[in-house]
């Protein structure tokens, strides 16, 4: 008989740390509109001003993640209480060429990096005398090819390091062999080849590994666009196409939102009416709730909903979080009790009206400890208080 093959382990996704606390990071050259776009998105104070290195220190905040399911629970149960899942945004200073080498106060702007979950690549397609631009003229291609190879750089840094360090530390330890050899495979895309680490083919042990170090270049990326308000409206402007060509080319599956920080100032100061008319009449859109909802997918993020007339609530979880756990983000007592988690799916709830009619449809299901919960589902969690059953509406409490 052939030997039995060894089980492999559950593979995770290549996002560094684990939480839900995580954060996408505003990054980009000086003067591409990062901070304009941060105060925008989060309704912040945060400086923009016309010259390089206007933010120093990094600004965080949140903004609420919108979900037409979110907004239909709120309707449907008139809650008391409403609260929505949110997305953490930093806004960080620009980089320039010669950053990993500490221009432009470049070693500590990276370190900002280095604490974010994913990246926001905002660079600028709009001409303007009155906003400078740090390498003396418009070329998106360029900029992010710069912001690209200083973040590599310093990557490159790090691992030379941490391979010279590990090679010292495996001379009286050998388990630190396996280490070595990944930190090796990983210098054959960072170094040889000049990639991001986020381009490799790397199997379950060397994202244990990956995951330990948090290479910048292991950030998921989402291009942002920053297009003048003319441009964006007539959906129009010479950099798309080439910006769009040098993804695909260079960061295959990465996703690129055009969008308009001018215009969108525009917008936040109409009324909901004049904004509406606007945007009708020149047939767009907001850019910002597809920007929130990636920024939020490419954090590896989902959200259940516990959902009832004293409050309606987006709980985030990571992808893949199973029952208990889930329960354990509500009070860590419901995942120690856990006993079973009732879960229904939202469509099923739009689709037959009322939770009595989907439990009459066969539609309101009891999941145990392996069920994995998915984005958007309804639960209420039944666990074990140690004086008895505690279940149902008592599960809805913070």
């Amino acid at each position: 008989m052939p030997p039995k093959k060894e089980a492999q382990p559950e593979p995770k996704p290549l996002i560094g740390r684990v939480g839900t606390n995580l954060k996408v990071g505003i990054v980009g050259l000086p003067n591409v509109g990062k901070s304009t776009f941060f105060n925008i998105l989060t309704k912040s104070e945060a400086a923009a001003e016309n010259f390089p290195f206007c933010t120093i220190d990094p600004n965080e905040s949140r903004v609420a993640v919108p979900d037409e399911r979110f907004n239909y629970l709120c309707d449907f149960y008139k809650p008391a209480s409403k609260v929505p899942a949110f997305l953490n945004i930093v806004d960080i200073a620009g980089l320039v060429k010669g950053a990993h080498e500490g221009q432009g106060l470049g070693n500590a702007f990276l370190s900002h990096i280095r604490g974010v979950d994913a990246i926001f690549h905002l660079c600028r397609t709009f001409e303007s005398e009155e906003v400078t631009h740090v390498e003396g003229d418009v070329n998106p291609v360029r900029d992010i090819e710069i912001i690209n190879e200083e973040l590599r750089l310093k990557d490159e840094a790090y691992l030379m390091a941490q391979i010279d360090k590990t090679e010292k530390t495996m001379r009286s330890d050998k388990k630190m062999k396996t280490e070595y050899d990944i930190l090796c495979k990983i210098k054959g895309v960072l170094v040889d080849e000049k990639k991001h680490v986020r381009y490799g083919d790397w199997n379950v042990y060397d994202i244990e590994v990956l995951n330990k170090h948090l290479f910048i270049t292991s950030k998921p990326v989402i291009y942002l666009v920053n297009m003048s308000e003319k441009d964006f409206i007539r959906k129009k402007n010479k950099w798309l196409p080439k910006l769009k060509e040098w993804i695909d080319a260079h960061d295959p599956g990465a996703i690129m939102i055009p969008f308009s920080g001018a215009l969108e100032a525009k917008l936040a100061e109409m009324d909901v009416d004049a904004k509406r008319a606007f945007c009708e009449e020149n047939k767009i859109a907001s850019s910002l709730d597809k920007i929130i909802v990636q920024g939020y997918k490419a954090l590896q993020l989902i959200y259940f909903f516990t959902a009832g007339h004293d409050e309606v609530k987006a709980w985030t979880i990571q992808k893949g979080t199973k029952a208990p756990q889930a329960a354990g983000r509500i009070h860590t007592d419901f995942e120690k009790g856990f006993i079973m988690a009732e879960v229904f799916k939202f469509e099923d709830l739009k689709l037959e009206g009322t939770e009595a009619a989907v439990k009459a449809a066969g539609k309101y299901r009891q999941q145990g400890k392996a069920y994995v919960v998915e984005d958007g589902d309804i639960i209420l969690f039944k666990f074990n208080a140690g004086a008895g059953l505690t279940a149902g509406k008592d599960a809805k409490k913070k």
